[in-house]
């Protein structure tokens, strides 16, 4: 099925072509829908969904876009949205009843924020770092010269960008009298308050960082709302590498960890599954295919590109290959404080191994030639 010929849904003597009408573009993208592999079998739901087919509002200064359990309706657990601010551009001050893990994609940007005890926080962020924070903290994002993208993860496959607690609007229902009376300000200082929602709008980009830093009679949060997940040493195996940032080194995000994993052309993301949460990815470059085994003899077979989500439920088996000739590179996220896989090589390496031998009417010795330690990346 190369790209220089029409892709039909034929495999040897199943089948037939489509003559159309149809999407061959499409059809090009995702050939394990168009001609599934042999082995999937059953009803498997959806697992994808591009953030190209995403409704994208455009605002003064940026764009965002968001996956929810609208766009993918087996995404329960996990929302993202896709933001872009131009330089000096603010995502305004806010909060919401979820908390935000975040990835900057590219560029750069200010965030700051206030917790219940009146600390504060502050910090510039950039490609490859990360940010959390807990749900009720009020925060804002502000790009600096360069302009920003950054990936945003919820910790509720219903929450919806357009549903945040606005400062702007807050003040806009809320009587200029009681404002006043409130702050201890006059009522005719607040005449040119805004009459609606700001939500992303331009600005100048700030000053250095020292000059934005206000001081806190209470100081500043105990646990940073930032990390540099770029700076970790990454585990490295034959077929790539994985970053893992969870409460074990980044002690601020309670609620939600991650995974970054390249993947080399050729390579392996090994069979496994995790046992606490449902994963949501965002794959961020690269090509790749995802076979998914829901039990009861159901499986399905899904292709991925820059810019897809993909959703696996809790418990259900599967594996990532790299199908291009550039590095794979996505996000494996989880609404839990710790990251945990059970790798299905692992587990048999570690049973008693005539046992599996049995089970699967294999020779003993290659059972015994498993690897008994993780390998989150092979070949």
């Amino acid at each position: 099925m190369g790209e220089e010929r029409l892709p039909q849904p034929q495999r040897g003597i199943r089948g037939g072509d489509d003559p159309g009408p149809r999407d061959v573009l499409r059809d090009r993208e995702n050939p394990d829908l168009l001609t599934p592999p042999p082995t999937d079998a059953g009803t498997v739901p959806n697992l994808r969904f591009s953030f190209s087919d995403a409704h994208n509002r455009i605002e003064r200064g940026g764009w965002t876009r968001e996956v929810t359990q609208r766009e993918l309706p087996i995404a329960t657990e996990l929302s993202g949205v896709d933001m872009r601010l131009e330089p000096g551009a603010y995502r305004e001050l806010h909060w919401h009843k979820q908390s935000e893990w975040a990835y900057v994609l590219r560029g750069s940007c200010r965030i700051s924020a206030v917790d219940q005890e009146g600390r504060t926080f502050l910090d510039d962020v950039r490609a490859g770092d990360l940010w959390f924070f807990p749900q009720g903290v009020p925060h804002h994002i502000q790009a600096l010269d360069e302009g920003v993208e950054f990936l945003l993860v919820f910790d509720d496959g219903a929450f919806s960008e357009n549903g945040t607690f606005l400062i702007s609007d807050f003040f806009a229902h809320t009587p200029r009298d009681v404002l006043a009376k409130n702050f201890g300000w006059a009522p005719e200082q607040l005449a040119n308050l805004p009459e609606r929602e700001r939500y992303i709008f331009a600005g100048q980009v700030p000053p250095p960082l020292e000059r934005d830093r206000v001081i806190s009679p209470t100081g500043d949060v105990p646990s940073t709302f930032s990390h540099r997940m770029l700076a970790q040493q990454p585990h490295r195996f034959p077929g790539g590498s994985v970053r893992i940032a969870d409460v074990s080194n980044f002690p601020a995000a309670t609620t939600i960890c991650a995974a970054l994993v390249e993947v080399d052309p050729g390579g392996l993301r090994e069979l496994h599954w995790h046992p606490t949460d449902d994963e949501w990815q965002y794959y961020i470059s690269g090509r790749g295919r995802m076979g998914v085994f829901a039990g009861t003899g159901a499986a399905r077979t899904f292709d991925f590109r820059a810019g897809d989500v993909g959703y696996v439920p809790f418990a259900y088996g599967h594996y990532i290959e790299n199908r291009g000739s550039e590095p794979l590179v996505f996000l494996e996220m989880f609404r839990k404080p710790r990251f945990a896989d059970i790798s299905l090589a692992q587990w048999m390496a570690n049973t008693p191994h005539q046992v599996v031998a049995d089970t699967l009417n294999l020779p003993r010795e290659l059972i015994e030639a498993l690897p008994r330690d993780k390998r989150p990346v092979v070949r």
